[in-house]
């Protein structure tokens, strides 16, 4: 079978289960199993598939029908230029995090700590884009797996450690990054089945307001952060006003909700005290 021929047939196959953009997964899952970038697969629309590929792409298509997200179908999501490896056990990076990753790097640091590092696509990038002494914890054994496999594709050394938030975390640091779980429990019902069915529960939500790992991050900033550094934390597009609130309750300065690239509030920055006197 064709290149062409394949997309056609994957692509109802996976309209037919009722997967939004049925096309462009089915694209890139053939370019996948069959070695091409996803965007250059057009320059191939008659080559012959090849039994092997045929029937990866045939579990694929399984696999995407029964609404496994494509990231963990392929095992990889490119994140601020880098692959990274993805299983069950982590969030798949969105694009909008990397607002995050633009804030960040608006200033120099040092070093950095990433509570609930999942990927480690945060703590990766970051420590990639600078070099900054990197300190990555997780309350998940497997998500740190996953993490420190990240770190040894792309050569990076960072100190992971197993820890609930600040439970089990050391020294002070320059600047701190999270993306939190901090989806409610009203709202589970109504994520689609990648997310819901397939997406580890305890990186997407702490129940009831979805607030409390703000809580528990507001309540260890201010020991953790050498003076003047900076916090940033992800947060859910209607949650800026309760985090910030949150931030200035714990003590700590210019706090500021930022927009993503879309303009929906995406990201709450505060800053340690500056010493004085």
């Amino acid at each position: 079978m064709i290149v062409a021929d394949a997309l056609r047939r994957g692509a109802a196959e996976l309209a037919a289960a009722g997967v939004p953009e049925a096309g462009r997964d089915a694209r890139w899952l053939l370019a996948h199993m069959m070695g091409y970038a996803p965007d250059r697969l057009v320059l191939h629309m008659s080559d012959e598939v090849g039994t092997h590929a045929m029937a990866r792409f045939e579990a694929a298509l399984a696999a995407r029908s029964a609404r496994q997200p494509v990231a963990q179908i392929v095992g990889e999501r490119l994140f601020w230029g880098r692959r990274f490896r993805i299983t069950p056990e982590v969030l798949d990076p969105r694009p909008e995090t990397e607002a995050l990753i633009a804030l960040a790097l608006e200033e120099p640091f040092g070093t950095l700590l990433d509570l609930g590092t999942g990927s480690g696509a945060i703590a990766l990038t970051l420590m990639a884009e600078t070099g900054a002494e990197t300190t990555a914890t997780d309350l998940s054994p497997g998500a740190l797996a996953v993490a420190g496999e990240n770190a040894a594709r792309l050569g990076l050394r960072p100190l992971f450690v197993l820890s609930d938030w600040f439970a089990s975390v050391e020294g002070r640091f320059a600047l701190i990054v999270s993306n939190p779980p901090y989806i409610t429990e009203a709202e589970m019902d109504d994520l689609s089945p990648e997310v819901r069915e397939w997406e580890p529960h305890l990186a997407l939500t702490p129940g009831g307001d979805g607030l409390d790992a703000y809580r528990a991050i507001a309540a260890g900033a201010r020991d953790h952060l050498l003076p003047g550094g900076r916090l940033l934390l992800e947060i859910g597009a209607t949650q800026g006003a309760a985090v910030a609130a949150l931030l200035r309750e714990a003590g700590l300065d210019a706090v500021r909700v930022h927009p993503d690239m879309e303009g929906r509030d995406r990201v709450v920055a505060a800053r340690a005290p500056a010493k004085t006197g």
